[in-house]
């Protein structure tokens, strides 16, 4: 069974104001770990020692691909392997490496020497989804191209919510790109509530949970919430809550 993580962009003001107060309450909700999108101004070794003082792991982190790249690919597999992660997802790209298709065909092979680069590390790179991937480019879909012309080293790290608002189907590319999946965003979408929470939606969490499970290769499931209904905290609380209700239905 995966574990299930939770992306602090989700809690960024709150993380901002008092990082170590805003993990205790997440640990005390029942994350196993969290994914970092910046550091609040914190060393690797400082956040590793919060993170173990709660039994919090870092289950992935959100960094340009400028860090992946030349050089600066040694700096940042320094930073994670003190903190302890293994997961460096890409979470977008500037224009030049997606305006085209033939762009996003070399983008696809730069993410395959980084992957070859990171393997000697025991870390992996993956590219994490939001519209644009899903909207016809040269009479092509970027996220099939993208996916297609990386190797099995590079994770798609689905974003659920991300993609079904721009017409993608999760389940569709689990089965499609199976195996590559080591994480994914759990994120809520609904046509009619755009402050929905985990189960308030669209998504088939049934379905995308059974996929997870047996063809994805899923280890962590990392929540994210990006609309309000209420207080961050409170509404990544609810979806932990909801989401372990449909994990129990899979047992």
């Amino acid at each position: 069974m995966a574990n299930i993580g939770l992306q602090l962009y989700s809690v960024r003001e709150a993380c901002a104001k008092d990082l170590v107060g805003t993990l205790t309450k997440i640990a005390r909700m029942g994350y196993q770990g969290v994914e970092f999108a910046g550091y609040h101004g914190k060393t690797a070794k400082e956040l590793r020692k919060i993170l173990e003082d709660l039994n919090l792991v870092c289950c992935g982190t959100h960094t340009g691909l400028e860090t992946l790249l030349g050089d600066e690919l040694f700096k940042t597999v320094e930073f994670n392997a003190i903190l302890g992660n293994k997961y460096l997802i890409v979470p977008g790209l500037k224009e030049e490496y997606r305006n085209s298709i033939q762009a996003w065909e070399k983008t696809a092979e730069l993410f395959n020497q980084i992957a070859e680069r990171l393997k000697s590390y025991g870390m992996k790179t993956g590219y994490h989804n939001h519209w644009i991937e899903f909207e016809k480019l040269e009479g092509k879909i970027p996220m099939d191209v993208f996916f297609e012309k990386t190797s099995k080293d590079v994770i798609m790290q689905f974003d659920t919510g991300n993609a079904m608002r721009a017409g993608g189907n999760v389940v569709d590319y689990l089965k499609k790109f199976p195996g590559r999946s080591d994480t994914i965003h759990m994120k809520e979408f609904s046509s009619k509530n755009d402050k929905a929470i985990i189960g308030e939606g669209e998504i088939p969490w049934d379905n995308v949970i059974e996929l997870c499970s047996t063809i994805g290769n899923t280890q962590w499931y990392i929540i994210e919430q990006e609309s309000y209904a209420y207080e961050p905290i409170v509404c990544v609380e609810k979806c932990l809550n909801n989401f372990k209700k449909f994990l129990e239905r899979k047992k």
